[in-house]
């Protein structure tokens, strides 16, 4: 049985010819995360969307051990059967991304495409591995002691980082909102799902996805830098996925907040492209042709903030 996907609700839309698309929320967030790009989704597709369970409006019972990549891409792949959605576009933001590329690879009927929005299969540096993920081991560390001994003051001093208030304005106006969001959460449960995302390893689920992917980057975002993106990029295509790559040139982890109407212009994209390419998407859709999206993949580091604060 599901368990995590709390408030689902569809948006649909009358006279809507397009197809279905999933939006699932990062970690923090919710649903409301996606509010300024549903007006131009919804004017042609069906748009279904949920909260995972560590939002303050779901349910959760406290187990630590439960969060796990693979488990939530279970419950996601419970709600689109649920709900009877198959060749879907789904827009995964930050852990989200991952999940479905986990989820894909598991039931490759549910996707037609993934819209992987500032995602990272892995945060910590490998100097052995020669891969950056952005952070160094003891930053991680010291982020998640600062999270379990003060949650509020961590919150205060990590999304603002995160947001990219410091350097754009419009970042700026994203803070008190998103601080809200984030201190919704349980403590404790906020910290089991903040280990898994920070201390985990899904770079193996790059090199099984069946999907086409787009992923989306932001040029100064310190929590998944441009060379992620190239990484992804890189590794996937070498398993034979279809993949292109987008930066946006904006600031912070949260795009569809920052630059909602460059991001609703990228799916719309896609969308415009899977049916030109001969892709039924939507509740009863199945794959009947493939596209190819040309991939067009800039670089840049932008480090050095702290984490733990």
């Amino acid at each position: 049985m599901r368990r995590w996907c709390a408030n689902a609700r569809e948006v649909v839309v009358a006279g809507g010819e397009g197809g279905t698309v999933v939006l699932a929320h990062g970690y923090g967030m919710d649903q409301a995360s996606w509010d300024k790009i549903l007006p131009s989704i919804t004017k042609a597709n069906k748009v279904l969307l949920f909260d995972w369970d560590f939002t303050a409006g779901a349910d959760e019972d406290g187990d630590e051990a439960r969060y796990t990549f693979g488990r939530f891409a279970d419950d996601l792949i419970a709600l689109m059967d649920e709900r009877e959605v198959r060749g879907a576009v789904l827009v995964g933001h930050s852990m989200s991304a991952m999940v479905g590329c986990i989820a894909a690879a598991r039931r490759p009927d549910l996707f037609a495409h993934l819209l992987l929005l500032c995602a990272s299969p892995r945060y910590i540096n490998s100097e052995e591995e020669g891969y950056v993920g952005g952070f160094e081991e003891a930053a991680i560390h010291g982020m998640l002691g600062a999270m379990e001994s003060d949650f509020q003051a961590w919150v205060k001093g990590f999304v603002p980082n995160a947001a990219g208030g410091a350097a754009d304005d419009m970042a700026a106006a994203t803070v008190e909102p998103l601080e809200r969001s984030f201190l919704a959460m349980d403590p404790a449960v906020a910290l089991g799902v903040a280990r898994m995302i920070f201390l985990g390893d899904q770079r193996p689920a790059l090199d099984a996805v069946p999907a086409q992917c787009t992923i989306v980057g932001v040029r100064h975002d310190f929590a998944a830098p441009p060379v992620v993106v190239e990484y992804m990029e890189r590794r996937m295509t070498k398993a034979g996925t279809d993949v292109a790559v987008v930066i946006v040139e904006s600031v912070g982890h949260f795009p569809q907040l920052v630059a909602a109407t460059r991001v609703a212009g990228i799916l719309d994209g896609v969308l415009l492209r899977l049916r030109h390419q001969g892709l039924s998407i939507g509740h009863d859709g199945t794959e009947e042709g493939e596209t190819t999206v040309p991939v067009a993949t800039e670089v840049e580091i932008d480090g050095g903030i702290d984490v733990t604060t």
